[in-house]
């Protein structure tokens, strides 16, 4: 068995998970942006804390999925960066059929357009968005 086999028959991919401030918000929000169903969830909070917990969305075809873990110190990042400032450490690239509606969808759903677009871009081919706590998201047309 080589090196690449042994490693896919032990690991598989199984999500990402993105840490904000309120796993409930921001998994409602990609699941109206993708049509995703919300699946298991932890958002008891027994400490009483206020932090939101844990949540999944399920990914109709069975692939990757996206999961949302609520942290009483989240700090949503700055776009662009800046320095000193908290930096994204992931975005996520969404191809799109019609970047106009993509964009409107996103907004209703949420989403605000990042201010901040880089000029070396095409704006009828790419639109930064930043999700409610504050991650950027491309959709690409």
């Amino acid at each position: 068995m080589t090196g690449q086999e042994r490693s896919s028959a032990l690991v598989r991919w199984g999500a990402v998970c993105v840490d904000c401030g309120n796993a409930d918000e921001l998994a409602l929000f990609y699941s109206k942006l993708l049509g995703w169903e919300i699946g298991a969830r932890n958002t008891e909070d027994p400490d009483g804390d206020g932090e939101a917990g844990w949540v999944e969305l399920r990914n109709p075809p069975g692939t990757m999925g996206l999961c949302f873990q609520g942290e009483d110190d989240y700090e949503p990042p700055v776009w662009p960066e800046q320095p000193g400032l908290q930096a994204k450490m992931i975005h996520f690239e969404m191809g799109v059929i019609d970047l106009e509606a993509a964009v409107l969808l996103a907004v209703e759903a949420g989403a605000t357009v990042a201010p901040y677009q880089a000029a070396d871009r095409d704006q009828n081919e790419l639109r930064v968005m930043l999700d409610p706590a504050g991650h950027p998201f491309c959709l690409c047309a």
